[in-house]
């Protein structure tokens, strides 16, 4: 079979397993995802106007490298499906919220974190047209979280262990973009809605505490995942990841 073929095959195959179990998992809950007018308003334009700089940023990466690399066009797909398709499964944890993975690690180690924060908006505007999974007012704030601090580090933790060892450098990306963003949910959160006792420091606490139950083995699964993908892609579109960079310096 053609490479590239065999690479859409199992690229397919993997994104609609994870939808299949999405399908199984959704219940209705508050997602992780701040939901559609729970900010105050003053708040969900900051975060607007914060999240500006990054689209724009953003846009131009990915126009440049649509023209200079168009051969990367595909992996491009797989790196948005893989996000919408992980970002879009819920799991109920306790006090009826529930949290999910956030698909944005691989994307960001392909293609950057500037690239991630296009994708990641988009993915969360369709969740938020199609499923309900967010809101519009609150895409500013859900954007910052998922799809700029969550790719930043995850960019950053494999820009810095890559060359010790490729499959740990792909989980610890993964895990902790999926961690970085619902700590930054629970510090938006914290800040609109601060503990009358506690503060913000009181009102982190709490909110990060109702994801963590079910966010912490969730990370540990997107991150094999995570790898499992990685690994197909690097067998079967190796010149497409040269291509972007993605295998130089590595173990």
């Amino acid at each position: 079979m053609n490479p590239k073929a065999l690479l859409r095959r199992r690229s397919v195959q993997i994104v609609a397993a994870v939808a299949a179990l999405s399908l199984l998992a959704t219940r209705p809950a508050h997602a992780m995802h701040i939901m559609e007018g729970f900010l105050p308003w003053q708040w969900a334009l900051f975060w607007w106007l914060v999240m500006l700089p990054f689209w724009v940023w953003g846009v131009r990466r990915i126009m440049t490298l649509l023209r200079e690399r168009p051969e990367t066009r595909m992996v491009l797909g797989v790196a948005g499906a893989f996000a919408f398709v992980l970002s879009s499964l819920k799991l109920p944890s306790v006090t009826g919220s529930s949290s999910h993975p956030t698909g944005t690690g691989l994307g960001a180690m392909l293609f950057g974190p500037a690239v991630m924060s296009v994708l990641g908006t988009i993915v969360l505007l369709f969740q938020a047209l199609l499923i309900a999974h967010g809101g519009l007012t609150t895409l500013g704030a859900n954007a910052f979280s998922m799809a700029v601090v969550g790719p930043f580090v995850a960019w950053s933790v494999w820009r810095l262990l890559r060359r010790r060892s490729l499959w740990l450098a792909v989980f610890l990306a993964a895990a902790l973009a999926n961690l970085s963003t619902y700590g930054v949910t629970s510090a938006q959160l914290a800040l609109a809605y601060a503990d009358a006792a506690g503060g913000f420091i009181g009102a982190f606490m709490k909110f990060s505490a109702i994801f963590a139950v079910t966010q912490l083995p969730l990370a540990v699964s997107e991150g094999i995942l995570t790898v499992l993908l990685f690994n197909a892609l690097q067998s079967n579109a190796a010149a497409e990841m040269r291509s972007l960079g993605a295998l130089e310096n590595v173990a």
